[in-house]
């Protein structure tokens, strides 16, 4: 039968990493935030814990090592898999045992550890899924990712708020939820050991110099470390004296505070600057192979610099607005835990899973240039829903009431008031996401060349996550002198420049299209 042919233990193991790879992110995002705002850190400082989510962004630098060496023992992508993912598990232990109001720097730093072993298990589950599956699996599989990937931030970051709600849910402090998903994450490394089915005997090592590789890492590494002391010794100064007559002092003398704020991100945007070209220079210089020759690759392919900046923008406005979604619903707008955690993620779950499954059929009829340009315009105008919300208010459409409910991995003690547009708003957000995200994937993946997936998709997926990562601190200072609705009109219209890029580079995405079971990949 077809469906056997399709849902086999291949697939079923790319659903279940789709899962693992879907569960830090709201752990180091929505759940994240949650937690620092219920325990009064204040949200200057949120914004900037945005941050921690760097790793997401430069990846792809020490991607070519696991692309390059495998462990011993457990077999080629495996081993990695299985460190990665114990890694995760050991952070979110360690993460739970300090409180963010006297410990933010503690936290900021497993933070962005949890984020470096999530990044990194990224790395190979999309090396995995590549080198396991054929060519006419791709999509099925690439449909089971993302439905993975969305369940897992179902529970992480929406039943994770149940459970955390003191009134209407469980009542349990982050800290125990944050040991629960250290569990999970522990269980993953064993089913990765042992259920997984191994990768093709055609799937080796590059042969380059294991050598320069290494030192070319290092290098690398080197670069970045350099670029930081840039960023806080020389940047960050300048910043603060270029933006000070813009911010006069307060008439008690003091600093105005929204100067460092300002002064933080020009800083960062000028060490970005500084760091991107000095690390490439230094991989150059280092003879890092793996890694020069995947990047050569990539570069040489027509429009390559375009698609990088396509990737930027594609999810920009989405971004945007979910970057501080959580702490607008918090004090915002004055949704309870329970509520935002049951609408957010419990009803949305099934607007999701259709969002992912109507978009990946959709997508054999419409084509991959039609399906990003359509799904992109949905996503723009889901951002209006939180706008509405914004403007007129929790309540304004009435509410209805929930239940008390028990169904062992989410439970409400008492009834809990449900509010209508939050409830539309959101189910706009899931179901458009799904859609958007699934056709993303696809555009990724028809990108790499399947001689160097692992770099190269890497490379791409951290592109991707530029605008979640940058967002954040700008979200935060904007918030605060714009306001909530001028906000999400905002990210509305910062998802404009991506749609407007699809339309003209449709020739080129249309020439990325194959017929289903056609390789792509250049020998």
């Amino acid at each position: 039968m077809w469906f056997k042919k399709l849902f086999n233990r291949k697939q079923l193991s790319i659903l279940l990493l789709g899962f693992a790879s879907g569960l830090p992110l709201a752990l180091t995002g929505q759940s994240l935030q949650a937690w620092l705002t219920t325990d009064g850190v204040d949200i200057s400082t949120i914004g900037f814990f945005t941050l921690v989510g760097l790793p997401y962004t430069f990846k792809f630098l020490w991607a070519p090592l696991m692309d390059r060496f495998e462990l011993p023992f457990f077999g080629r992508r495996k081993g990695w898999l299985v460190v990665t993912q114990l890694g995760l598990a050991g952070s979110l232990f360690l993460i739970s045992l300090f409180k963010p109001s006297e410990s933010a720097q503690a936290v900021a730093l497993v933070a962005v550890l949890i984020a470096f072993f999530s990044a990194s298990q990224d790395v190979v589950i999309d090396a995995y899924r590549t080198d396991v599956l054929d060519a006419s699996e791709r999509g099925f599989g690439s449909s089971l990712t993302v439905f993975g990937y969305r369940l897992a931030m179902i529970l992480s970051g929406g039943i994770a708020f149940v459970w955390a709600d003191t009134v209407s849910g469980n009542g349990w402090a982050w800290s125990k939820i944050y040991t629960i998903m250290g569990m999970i994450m522990a269980v993953f490394s064993a089913i990765s050991l042992f259920f997984l089915p191994p990768v093709p005997k055609t799937s080796v090592a590059p042969t380059t110099n294991a050598k320069n590789d290494v030192i070319g890492f290092f290098a690398v590494v080197i670069a970045v470390v350099i670029g930081y002391q840039f960023t806080t010794k020389l940047a960050t100064p300048f910043a603060e004296n270029m933006l000070t007559p813009l911010f006069p002092a307060l008439e008690d003398g003091k600093a105005n505070p929204d100067l460092k704020k300002w002064a933080d991100m020009v800083s960062l945007l000028i060490g970005l600057a500084f760091t991107v070209p000095l690390a490439w220079f230094a991989a150059k210089k280092a003879k890092f192979e793996t890694l020069n020759i995947s990047l050569s690759n990539y570069f040489s392919m027509k429009g390559a610099g375009a698609f990088l900046g396509l990737i930027i923008l594609y999810k920009l406005g989405d971004a945007f607005a979910g970057s501080l979604l959580t702490p607008f619903l918090l004090k915002g707008a004055g949704f309870a835990q329970a509520e935002i955690g049951v609408v957010n993620k419990v009803f949305g779950m099934w607007l999701t899973i259709f969002g992912a499954i109507a978009g990946g059929s959709m997508m054999v009829r419409l084509g991959l240039y039609r399906s990003l340009l359509i799904f992109g315009v949905l996503q723009l105008l889901s951002n209006f829903g939180f706008y509405y919300v914004a403007v007129v208010g929790k309540g304004a459409w009435g509410g209805f009431e929930l239940p008390p409910f028990d169904i062992v991995i989410a439970s409400l003690k008492e009834a809990t008031n449900v509010d209508w547009l939050l409830l539309f708003s959101v189910a706009i957000e899931n179901l458009t996401g799904g859609m958007g995200t699934a056709a993303f994937v696809a555009f990724l993946m028809a990108l790499c060349n399947q001689k160097f997936t692992a770099t190269q998709y890497a490379l791409l997926s951290a592109f991707a996550s530029v605008g979640r990562v940058w967002v954040g601190p700008l979200a935060g200072v904007l918030v605060t002198s714009i306001g909530w609705p001028k906000f999400f009109l905002l990210s509305a219209i910062m998802a404009v420049p991506g749609l407007w890029m699809i339309y003209k580079m449709r020739g080129t995405i249309r020439a990325l299209e194959a017929p289903v079971g056609v390789n792509l990949a250049d020998d």
